[in-house]
């Protein structure tokens, strides 16, 4: 691979040759399918650098998270050839890397790929082959106004109980002033409202499954963290919660009406209030699996008529060239740069300035734990990694967002969740 030099952006460009740069590319268009979040839209702006330098056109394909899973997982696993490059995660790009719908990824040398974070490199290979590269990881932690912590007079603790967070939430909580004490995930979705309520159950020592890949949904482990979950929210949130995700409730925080949020750890990216703090997932007892383990990635389906030029724009989006070329851009600069992807990010010192949560967030992502255990027989912190999980989440999902909206009680709603979860996995044959 050789590469263009962009001195004015400070932005190096792989491209796979001087003709495909001068000559071939100006035919080349890739369709791309992301996630509407910030550090994607930013990535928009980045990328006309690219463009100006290789002549490949870049359409984008801007979708809402639960969007964006529907169809890029129907596209590509219809071979529909809709889109040249997709944004998937680590519950996907392993089972898809093993079913063939997208290409594992190689890359030159100047890539660098044991600057990748372990956990990320692990989480999107299979068998050792990397078939997705992390545009930006994380794990999650809890991000709190220290100001109205402190006003109150209460703490919040790296690994804190859930019995103080209750506490601290129902201390800062003034919904006359327009102050919620505690912002939470509730649209469903597997990748919505059941990241972060998994993390709970978790914490609770629950898991999704058995030894046997039973669904435990009626465990009393279930019950004590979604009747947690739902009184935490419904006593101490904004209203509407059942609709709230990621986009959501950083609108509501960054408008000043978050005193806690516990989410991704990208998200401290994006805050604009002053005086945020950072502590490491509470637990009720058990803090394996109380932080998730995530990263959006960019994949290859398998067939695209532009593989070659969709490898190539891979490889510079997730490269160390990407994370300079946002530092130095005018609009952005250090504090928005993707993080939790590679060790070399967390070493600038201009980085380390502009990030107040750095050290937080390397903290979480390398407590995630993934691996199967006695307890939890399935890969995966906040999902299981099997085919079926997006049915099962799903459909659990439904049913953890009546509870929380009252429209079911959380012992109708677990019942149905059961169900529901126990149909998808016989049929699928596990038992």
């Amino acid at each position: 691979m050789k590469y263009l030099r962009n001195t004015a952006l400070g932005l190096t460009l792989g491209v796979t040759g001087a003709s495909f740069a001068m000559a071939d590319s100006h035919a080349t268009e890739l369709t791309i399918a992301i996630v509407n979040n910030g550090h994607m839209i930013n990535m928009q702006s980045v990328a006309e650098a690219y463009t100006a330098d290789t002549g490949i056109k870049l359409n984008w394909v801007s979708l809402e998270e639960g969007v964006l899973r529907e169809q890029v997982t129907s596209d590509t696993a219809t071979g529909g050839g809709q889109y040249d490059i997709i944004n998937i995660g680590m519950q996907e790009a392993p089972i898809w890397g093993a079913a063939g719908w997208i290409e594992p990824l190689e890359f030159s040398p100047e890539y660098d790929i044991d600057d990748m974070l372990p956990a990320m490199r692990n989480g999107l290979s299979h068998e050792g082959t990397l078939y997705a590269a992390p545009f930006y990881g994380e794990s999650s932690m809890v991000m709190y106004r220290k100001d109205l912590t402190d006003a109150a007079g209460v703490t919040i603790a790296d690994n804190d109980s859930w019995d103080n967070v209750r506490a601290a939430a129902a201390a800062i909580h003034d919904p006359d002033a327009g102050v919620y004490g505690v912002c939470l995930r509730g649209k469903p979705g597997w990748g919505d409202n059941m990241a972060f309520v998994t993390t709970v159950v978790n914490s609770f020592g629950g898991a999704w499954f058995d030894k046997d890949m039973r669904p435990t949904l009626e465990s009393d482990e279930w019950k004590a963290a979604i009747n947690f979950y739902v009184d935490l929210l419904g006593e101490f949130g904004p209203p509407g919660s059942e609709g709230n995700s990621f986009n959501e409730i950083l609108a509501l925080y960054n408008e000043g009406k978050c005193g806690m949020w516990i989410d991704a750890t990208i998200a401290a990216s994006f805050l604009t209030v002053d005086g945020v703090a950072y502590a490491q997932s509470p637990n009720a007892g058990n803090a394996v699996g109380a932080n998730w383990l995530w990263a959006w990635a960019m994949a290859v389906p398998t067939g695209s008529p532009h593989s070659e030029a969709a490898h190539d724009f891979v490889e510079w989006a997730t490269s160390k060239a990407y994370v300079q070329a946002v530092a130095n851009h005018p609009d952005f600069g250090w504090g928005s740069v993707p993080t939790g992807t590679r060790a070399s990010t967390y070493a600038y010192p201009e980085f380390q300035a502009a990030a107040p949560f750095a050290a937080a967030e390397m903290a979480a992502i390398e407590s995630a734990a993934p691996e199967a255990t006695d307890m939890k027989p399935y890969v995966g912190v906040q999902f299981a990694a099997i085919p079926e999980f997006p049915e099962v989440g799903s459909a659990v999902a439904q049913e953890i967002a009546a509870a929380l909206s009252g429209a079911k009680s959380v012992d109708e709603a677990l019942a149905a969740a059961q169900s529901a979860a126990d149909n998808i996995m016989s049929e699928a044959g596990y038992y």
